[in-house]
């Protein structure tokens, strides 16, 4: 892969690595497992980019890998993921840290977010991330009706689960 290409890839992952973030906290319970999964999807994004068209915008295009790739490793391995070596990739992310105030205000909804299948998980993850129904089911390949109607269920579970 060219320089000009890296370098593009980099900078759109620098600018959006806080949707990988998101995912790996709902996918993972610890650091190490975070950092892993995180490591797994910009592997699995650098080997897709090449395949990139632009299509839809690198953030739809990023969420699909990232959560397929969460769910794909889940799947696999339930007691933690597995993942592959770094070392054939050559570049730096500078990453963000996240502090431990904000993670222990984020735990209630992510406990609650964790006791949901992992389609249902992900339907949640959009919703917050301020996707409409369109793009959410783009993302998931999915009708708009289907995910307007799944989104519902989903609210009424997760009242049921914080508010039980």
């Amino acid at each position: 892969m060219d320089k000009e290409l890296e370098h593009q890839f980099v900078s759109k992952l620098e600018r959006h690595q806080n949707i990988a973030h998101k995912i790996c906290r709902l996918y993972t319970h610890d650091r190490e497992s975070h950092n892993d999964l995180f490591q797994e999807i910009t592997i699995q994004l650098w080997k897709a980019y090449p395949k990139f068209r632009g299509d839809a915008k690198f953030s739809t295009w990023m969420y699909r890998v990232a959560l397929n790739t969460a769910i794909t490793l889940y799947r696999k391995k339930k007691r933690g993921i597995r993942t592959q070596d770094f070392d054939t990739v050559h570049f730096k992310i500078k990453t963000e840290e996240y502090d431990d105030e904000t993670e222990q205000q984020l735990g209630l909804m992510y406990n609650a977010i964790k006791e949901l299948n992992d389609i249902e998980k992900a339907l949640v993850f959009l919703y917050l991330e301020d996707k409409n129904y369109k793009e959410i089911s783009e993302t998931l390949g999915i009708s708009e009706v289907n995910a307007r109607v799944k989104m519902n269920r989903i609210k009424t579970k997760l009242k049921s689960v914080l508010n039980p």
